[in-house]
């Protein structure tokens, strides 16, 4: 009996320290996640936003869930997944350059209202323009002199059928003008005068007088170069949309509506201006973004995550010449601006 009850006892003793000691690690291995940085970036270690752009960098906007959600950010050029920097501007696009910057903002009171908000090069606030409708897209040259702006004047995507776009380009803060008072010349020489014409996705060239778009005409889609000197664009190609200029001025990087044409279905796609030369990228999913260069042979791209995480987006890299699959180089943000210094 006695034998018994000392197998009894030792069998509980194993059982407690067994307990106790699951229980120990359970509680560091918290006490560890507590500490470590958060995935949803609300408990992220952040740098000095100052001291980030002093240097080659990359200017987003930052989707992580918790603090600092939609708001303006940067990581150095050279460290692009770590922590990042923070703006307390709130935006929904943003872009960058080395003396200058813009926020697309938005007010949401009882009715909802846009602005774009001119910054300087340490990404403070200088100036406020509202805009009409729902923004899409925003782009500036190299300078900085040069600033472009897409909004919805009716629909809110690219993928339906039917939508109204208004594109302005602005100069030191002035406007040029809407594209739609340009005169655009399509490949068999007729001039787009068409009622539900559309542009967007202006990218610049560094001579401040370049630039491409998309025109968009009863379905169809044209990649265009124009002039803001002469207040003309010439159609290239079709089907490209959303371009973005490579800094060597020799690739235009763009979505391309597949050959059916499907409403919302797109691949990624860089033209080479020499040669006339098409390449799909490897980035096989849907995209509807407007790309930026890391460098002269890698484009950045927004993609939202799926699920439950459709809030959240990532931004992904991808060589253009394929070499090797698109991965993900920031995670929890989009709208990307590569400031070379």
């Amino acid at each position: 009996m006695n034998r018994i009850k000392i197998i009894v006892l030792t069998g509980v003793t194993v059982l407690c320290l067994v307990v106790a000691g699951g229980y120990f690690l359970y509680a560091r291995g918290l006490d560890r996640a507590m500490a470590a940085p958060s995935v949803t970036g609300s408990a992220a270690p952040s740098l000095d936003l100052a001291a980030v752009l002093r240097g080659p960098h990359i200017v987003f906007r930052s989707t992580l869930l918790g603090t600092g959600y939609d708001q303006l950010a940067a990581v150095p050029l050279d460290a692009p997944g770590g922590p990042r920097a923070f703006s307390p501007l709130s935006c929904e696009r943003v872009y960058a350059t080395r003396t200058a910057g813009v926020c697309v903002s938005a007010d949401r009171g009882v009715v909802q209202t846009y602005a774009l908000l001119g910054l300087d090069a340490t990404m403070t606030k200088i100036t406020n323009t509202p805009l009409a409708g729902l923004p899409s897209r925003a782009r500036m040259s190299p300078d900085g002199t040069l600033v472009s702006t897409t909004t919805f004047v009716t629909g809110h995507s690219y993928a339906q059928a039917s939508f109204s776009t208004s594109t302005i380009v602005r100069r030191d803060g002035r406007s040029l003008g809407n594209l739609e008072t340009f005169t655009t010349t399509l490949p068999d020489g007729q001039q787009l005068v068409a009622a539900d014409r559309n542009y967007w996705g202006v990218t610049f060239a560094p001579d401040d007088d370049t630039f491409y778009a998309t025109a968009a005409s009863n379905g169809t889609t044209w990649l265009v170069r124009g002039s803001l000197a002469k207040r003309t664009m010439q159609a290239l190609r079709t089907d490209a949309e959303c371009p973005s200029l490579s800094p060597d001025g020799k690739h235009v990087a763009y979505k391309k509506r597949l050959g059916n044409r499907t409403p919302g279905v797109w691949r990624l796609a860089v033209l080479d201006l020499a040669t006339g030369q098409e390449t799909l990228l490897d980035e096989t999913r849907s995209a509807d973004d407007q790309m930026e260069w890391l460098d002269d042979s890698h484009v950045l791209y927004g993609m939202p995550r799926g699920g439950s995480q459709a809030t959240t987006s990532d931004v992904w890299v991808a060589p253009i010449d394929g070499s090797r699959p698109p991965r993900v180089l920031i995670p929890g943000a989009d709208s990307p601006a590569v400031v070379r210094m």
